[in-house]
């Protein structure tokens, strides 16, 4: 199977495990010794009960036909080698192509606006959901046992572990997850070392021509929180698409380094590509700039998908290749 973690690098050439609020509600557990009772599937355990974001969800044992409206998790499960019955196929972002071209994947409408009737006539076992897709939650939890994997921007890494350590729960693939879980941990000490003398940093977005600029503790402080850039500004504005900045902004702050990311190559709006913005006399003449330590992220992984394990994983591997490539 090509995984989208896979297919993003060849298309661009530590929550333990009881951390998990998710409870086997027969014959799970722990041995004596204190390891897992069974490998065996979830479903020849019983009932499982997910706590998650919205609540709490029974499932009767091991989803055997999932919908999936969050491609972080969608990530997460290719890795885990899980089948994924159905996703939104309208514009696909990179790494999910293939994804949606499958024909026996069914279309179950867009990320905001679910096709609820089709939905209901292919009666799913799990759907799950999270960010741009949780406030269809309480419709789709009528349809369908519905969980809402989204992640916590404040501490993107443990909620994005915990939500992978679910995944692996609830599919009868703990081990696999425990080893995703693993990865990103190794990957996110290995970068902060590399990191600590690296200098500050400026994560800017660029959409319809215009920058918005982001810090630690939001949407993309994964850059700052975990891998260990100091902020090269400081950014007040806590709003899903950053604070609004001028380059003016941008060169009298002179980071180190800057981090940018093209929202309209994320959603496919078209519109001036991101280098085309940033090239202009007051940006080129920033430390980043002249130290060609302007890196241009990876849209599906830092945009679209944002949080999750293994979005997390290959955004942690672009900024190390960044440091080894431009130090």
């Amino acid at each position: 199977m090509t995984t989208v973690r896979s297919a993003l690098r060849a298309a661009r050439l530590a929550a333990p495990a009881a951390a998990v609020a998710l409870v086997l509600a027969a014959c799970g557990g722990t041995s004596e010794a204190g390891e897992p009772a069974s490998s065996a599937p979830a479903a020849a355990s019983g009932p499982i009960t997910v706590e998650h974001a919205q609540g709490s969800t029974e499932l009767d044992g091991t989803p055997q036909k999932v919908f999936v409206f969050d491609f972080a998790a969608a990530a997460v499960m290719q890795e885990l080698g899980v089948e994924i019955d159905g996703i939104p196929k309208s514009n696909p972002p990179a790494g999910f192509e293939d994804l949606a071209a499958d024909e026996d994947v069914v279309d179950v409408g867009t990320l905001f606006e679910p096709d609820y009737e089709t939905i209901a006539a292919e009666a799913p076992d799990l759907i799950v959901v999270a960010g741009r897709s949780s406030a269809a939650y309480p419709e789709l939890a009528k349809i369908a046992p519905t969980v809402d994997l989204s992640n916590d921007w404040a501490d993107n890494v443990a909620s994005s572990e915990e939500n992978a350590l679910k995944l692996g729960e609830i599919f009868g693939k703990t081990a696999e997850a425990q080893q995703l879980v693993d990865d990103l941990d190794a990957k996110v000490a290995e970068v902060a070392e590399k990191s600590q003398d690296a200098g500050n940093a400026l994560i800017v977005l660029t959409s319809g021509g215009k920058v918005t600029a982001y810090g630690p503790g939001g949407r993309f402080g994964f850059l700052h929180d975990q891998l260990g850039f100091a902020p090269a500004a400081e950014v007040t504005e806590e709003a899903q698409h950053g604070q609004a900045i001028s380059f003016e902004f941008i060169a009298e702050h002179d980071p180190d380094w800057i981090f940018v990311i093209d929202r309209d190559a994320a959603t496919g709006e078209g519109g001036e590509a991101a280098q085309q913005v940033m090239d202009n006399e007051l940006v080129n003449g920033t430390k980043a700039a002249k130290n060609d330590r302007i890196v241009y992220a990876d849209p599906t992984s830092w945009y679209i998908m944002g949080g999750g394990v293994v979005a997390l994983q290959q955004i942690a591997d672009d900024v190390s290749a960044a440091l080894d490539e431009k130090a």
